[in-house]
């Protein structure tokens, strides 16, 4: 606390100050005595200054600027689009960005920056597909058109996000009826696919099974039945049961017969 005190009154004498940068920014120092913003960037921490500069204190750290877009789809309809975007400035050009547009930068720069390019983008689209497919691809297309035009501004956005689409209770409606149309459509080309190709699977087995019978049928001529005839004949010649076997009969193509003695 000595120690303390002693250093101020040492400040007060000599005509020095004491600046603090907080964590998380960074500052650069005015010298009013003629040679103006100094290009040195100040850390974190205590400075001591002599009389006559002082420090001017930038926030490094991401930021936030909520914006309420009133914008135009591709087809004239007014919307209320609630928009967030994530901000910071440069650390290694706090000089420049404070000698060119200052500490309202995002007054200045990002704010009207977004809204103009938000504007673009949204035209190019229907309100459907701000309202529910496109919003991420609308996200990413403002992005990319806002960094362009922040180039050389000493800025960094970070993203910028969409939270919510205003549209009149009809629209909404109408669209929400034209999604669910289309759910059902999609549904139904799914479920005809999927009929189509088991109709294709059931012709493709019918004409293998329609191949592999005629394969056979051409296999089945009268010398090889009957050779089977005679090795299921010799088969049942030595089987223990009792039958009667006939040989020859011309009713049944030179085949044999086979009767059991119960008539069967």
């Amino acid at each position: 606390m000595k120690r303390l005190w002693g250093m101020l009154v040492l400040f007060t004498v000599s005509g020095c100050t004491c600046g603090t940068v907080p964590s998380g920014h960074g500052g650069i120092v005015f010298d009013s005595f003629g040679q103006g913003t100094q290009k040195d960037l100040y850390g974190e921490g205590l400075h001591v200054l002599r009389v006559g500069k002082d420090l001017i204190v930038y926030d490094l750290r991401v930021q936030e600027l909520k914006e309420d877009l009133a914008v135009l789809s591709n087809n004239g309809l007014d919307l209320k689009v609630d928009a967030s975007v994530r901000y910071r400035p440069e650390a290694a050009k706090i000089f420049e960005l404070h000698t060119q547009t200052g500490p309202r930068y995002a007054d200045i720069l990002v704010g009207p920056i977004v809204r103009s390019e938000a504007r673009k983008v949204f035209g190019r689209y229907a309100p459907e597909e701000i309202y529910s497919s496109k919003r991420e691809q609308i996200e990413k297309e403002i992005y990319d058109e806002v960094t362009r035009a922040l180039a050389g501004k000493h800025v960094v956005v970070e993203a910028i996000l969409v939270r919510d689409v205003g549209l009149p209770e009809a629209i909404r409606q109408a669209i929400g009826d034209k999604l669910a149309e289309e759910q059902r459509s999609q549904k139904m080309r799914f479920t005809l696919d999927k009929e189509r190709q088991e109709a294709e699977r059931k012709q493709i087995e019918a004409e293998g099974i329609a191949k592999y019978q005629s394969i056979v049928r051409q296999g089945l001529t009268e010398e090889y039945l009957r050779l089977k005839g005679i090795e299921i004949t010799e088969k049942l010649a030595a089987s223990p049961n009792s039958k009667i076997i006939l040989v020859g009969s011309g009713g049944s193509g030179g085949l044999p017969l086979v009767y059991q003695p119960d008539g069967k």
